[in-house]
């Protein structure tokens, strides 16, 4: 145990100060004086998150000390998730959060497009036409144009279409085509009201042998236009090699599973030249490129000044610094270049706080509030060196309540204060700015273009302390948290957020009716305010009878909820709605439901969403009653199949016995099940044996990569990676008769129509004669496989293989996919 306690401190402490506020330590300050001094920027690009290449993002951004973003086109809105239930745009939510946490520890910065990831594509093609290439060409233009790169490294190769993903080629032809675009100041003109055009110098490939094939392809290829480093440096100021860095970042990807090792030793990265000027030095991707402060007009004087701060800096007593850097401030808060003007005062600002010692922080009484409402905010600042610094004013924004304690702070003296601050009535909700409007279908709706591209929405609640430094006022930003201590965790950081006034929220996000009866339906409402009362009733189409047409309630205190019951009756005929809540008070109408994303990887999330149910009138019938689920990478296949009439009763896998699993109708696994549950390995005889006894076993799609065992079935059955992407692919119905497509529900065509992101994936390509193939598919232009759902009888039960994704449709309420899942059930029956 006492081997492997540094490495467990050293993720317990990424975990436990993702929220907090970032303190340099004497080491970090002299590394961030190196970045101060480096005036140039590498923008890294691929689709989405975990694709970028963590070790070269942290080499450029710790070694080269360059300005280095991540731009991934995507959010992953389309993935998997391993680590809760959430999927799409809360799953987005996630990985934005993911991909921040990781930039946090190998020091990039991130970006995004609007894109959105819609699953799995099989050529560029068809990923430009769902996003609407030239909505996101615009995107990848306007990032070139802000973050102004001098060099632009694609992850993926543009010239090897239908080879990868769709979206992952798709992204390096966009980077190709924008490189050219971003000087152009006839495209996308409108960009220009708010920044202007820019030429980036050069443009590479960050290849690798696996791009090749094979080590023997990439050692014989030509590698003339090839710049090849080694990344594996080692960095004393923070005690970890460059891989390690790179490995740790890597992690923070948990809802896709990506956890690694760190590593030591040499580790050669390749990046051939695209496009722009060949480098006159090998092995310098900013050869050439001015990357001194002589690249600014006025900028001789400020790096004179720095390259001697930095020369003298005292590890022992960074303060002495302080003077020069003040200087240096001054000049560069005259610059004329507003690029790297407002880049490096940022930075130097985060320094000049660093080498004082000095912390300040601004914290809500309260974690959140809502518009026109008071809070207290406390304000600390304390100054841990000898230099004298003064507090002259702090104001918190929006609106301008300010106080002004005119405080000298001598050294290691504590300074409070408090004052009572009301949030403006028209305050926004602090929610994720790319889903306060419905998408496209491939994009996000952004009205405000200055928006675009950045990771979140930035925090308008904050306060601007004015602290004097020898005489110059110097404005730092501070925003509004809330800070509380948790028993075990100690000190706890949160985002401050501002909520409507109530919201409401549904027990269930999807109602499924399987005949005329009524359903009582409980909404929830939770008072974010005292004395919330009023009215609410439900909407939904004409169709569906909804009792009583309002009810009344009356919430006394802040996090108060009262429960309204409403009875809703279907229509008659198969039918979908959607239900929402109106919830009125002191004359306004509220419709949304605040969700919390909350895992300890990234700091909590809360959204401000639409509250609605989805109500669906399914014509279907069911056999058996009682269900057993084996969990997996999660899903919602236990919440569904309650929707239609099953008992689900989720089973332990150590509990697996044959004869513990004879009560059962079926036994659903999970997805990826046999990627996940170890102990499946173990138990996999007995689930064989139940089946043998009469049972039905329903095995949904695994990877066929990390198996925990060797045979998944009772005969011959391999995995693949053929998949379905397109949700309206043709099914062919290739033995119409069998009992799956005809009891007790008659599966037809009409049963595939409204899939939503696909078909399925990980089919089989090869199985024993045993199995009876149910349906054939194919995307365009491709061969049609037969191994999305395969059916075997063995003993007295049935085993059963599909990679159709169930796990999507059930979530967005697809009538033929409970239909057809409940043929499985039923099957034998």
């Amino acid at each position: 145990m006492r081997k492997i306690l540094p490495f467990l401190l050293v993720l317990f402490f990424i975990t436990a100060q993702a929220q907090a506020p970032k303190k340099l330590n004497s080491a970090e300050i002299d590394q961030a004086l190196k970045k101060l001094n480096f005036l140039g920027s590498v923008l890294y690009l691929a689709a989405h998150p975990d694709d970028e290449n963590t070790r070269l993002i942290s080499y450029l951004a710790n070694e080269v000390n360059a300005r280095t973003g991540y731009l991934s086109i995507t959010r992953g809105d389309g993935g998997q998730n391993l680590i809760g239930p959430e999927l799409k745009e809360l799953l987005g939510v996630i990985r934005t959060q993911e991909l921040l946490a990781a930039r946090r520890i190998d020091g990039g910065e991130q970006r995004f497009t609007r894109a959105i990831d819609f699953g799995y594509t099989k050529t560029p093609e068809e990923s430009m036409e769902i996003w609407n290439k030239e909505e996101v060409l615009g995107d990848v233009v306007w990032a070139i144009r802000t973050f102004k790169p001098d060099v632009i490294i694609n992850r993926f190769n543009h010239r090897t279409s239908g080879e990868t993903h769709g979206q992952h080629t798709a992204s390096a032809l966009l980077s190709v085509e924008a490189f050219k675009l971003a000087e152009n100041k006839n495209s996308y003109p409108e960009q220009l009201e708010f920044t202007e055009v820019f030429s980036p110098t050069r443009l590479y490939f960050n290849t690798s042998p696996w791009f090749y094939g094979s080590q023997d392809e990439f050692d014989n290829a030509d590698k003339s236009n090839f710049i090849q480093f080694d990344t594996g440096v080692y960095f004393p100021w923070n005690g970890l090699s460059n891989p390690e860095i790179a490995a740790l970042s890597r992690s923070q990807h948990k809802s896709q599973g990506f956890g690694s090792s760190g590593s030591r030793g040499s580790q050669i990265e390749y990046v051939e030249l695209i496009d722009g000027e060949i480098p006159a030095t090998k092995g310098d991707l900013f050869a050439g490129i001015d990357t001194s402060w002589n690249r600014l007009k006025g900028g001789a004087a400020i790096g004179k000044i720095l390259i001697e701060v930095e020369k003298n800096y005292n590890f022992r007593d960074p303060s002495e610094s302080l003077p020069k850097l003040v200087e240096a401030y001054k000049l560069i808060d005259n610059l004329e270049d507003s690029y790297w003007k407002n880049i490096k005062t940022a930075e130097i600002k985060d320094i000049i706080l660093a080498c004082s010692g000095l912390y300040i922080e601004a914290l809500s009484n309260m974690p959140y509030s809502t518009p026109n409402q008071y809070i207290e905010v406390n304000f600390e600042a304390i100054n841990r060196s000898d230099v004298p610094v003064e507090i002259s004013s702090i104001t918190v924004l929006p609106g301008s309540p300010s106080a002004e304690p005119n405080k000298v702070l001598s050294n290691n003296e504590d300074w409070k204060e408090k004052l009572i601050y009301s949030i403006p009535k028209d305050a926004k909700y602090t929610s994720p700015y790319w889903l306060n409007e419905s998408p496209n279908l491939g994009t996000y709706m952004v009205d405000d273009k200055k928006l675009v591209g950045l990771p979140e929405t930035p925090r308008v609640t904050k306060a601007i302390f004015n602290l004097k430094f020898y005489d110059e006022i110097i404005t730092f930003e501070k925003e509004l948290v809330y800070k509380s201590t948790d028993p075990v965790k100690g000190e706890v950081y949160q985002p401050f957020e501002i909520v409507p006034p109530v919201a409401a929220s549904f027990n269930d996000k999807v109602l499924i009716y399987t005949n005329g009866e009524a359903k009582k339906i409980h909404l929830t409402i939770t008072a974010n305010q005292d004395n919330a009362k009023g009215k609410a009733n439900l909407k939904a189409s004409d169709s569906w009878k909804i009792e009583p047409k309002e009810a009344i309630f009356d919430i006394k205190n802040n996090g108060g909820t009262a429960t309204l019951s409403f009875t809703v009756t279907p229509p008659v005929e198969q039918s979908e709605a959607d239900l929402i809540p109106e919830i009125t008070i002191e004359g306004k109408v509220y419709s949304d439901e605040i969700i919390k994303l909350d895992y300890e990887h990234i700091p909590l999330q809360t959204l401000v969403l639409p509250a609605t149910t989805k109500l669906v009138k399914l014509d279907i019938k069911k056999k058996g009653d009682l269900v057993g689920y084996i969990e997996g990478a999660g899903d919602v296949i236990p919440e569904s199949l309650e929707q239609i009439g099953y008992k689900v009763v989720r089973i332990d896998p150590n509990e697996i016995s044959a004869a513990s699993l004879a009560k059962f109708d079926a036994i659903v696994l999970g997805i990826r099940a046999y990627n996940m549950v170890d102990i499946l390995k173990f138990k996999q005889a007995e689930l064989i044996k139940y089946v043998e006894n009469g049972g039905t076993l329903i095995s949904q799609y695994n990877t066929n990569r990390g198996l925990v065992l060797d045979n998944l079935a009772p005969f011959k059955l391999e995995l693949s990676r053929d998949r379905v992407t397109e949700e309206d692919a043709k099914v062919e119905f290739l033995n119409p008769l069998h009992p799956v497509l005809n009891t007790p529900n008659k599966i037809t065509p009409k049963d595939f129509e409204n899939w939503v992101q696909e078909r399925g994936l990980y089919f089989s390509d090869s199985w024993a004669p045993e199995f009876t193939p149910i349906f054939s598919m194919h995307d365009t232009n491709e061969a049609s496989s037969k191994g999305s759902l395969l059916i075997a009888k063995y003993g007295k039960g049935h085993y059963i293989y599909t990679g159709l994704s169930f796990f999507r449709q059930f979530p967005d309420a697809v009538p033929g996919a409970f239909r057809l899942f409940a043929n499985l059930i039923s099957i034998g029956k």
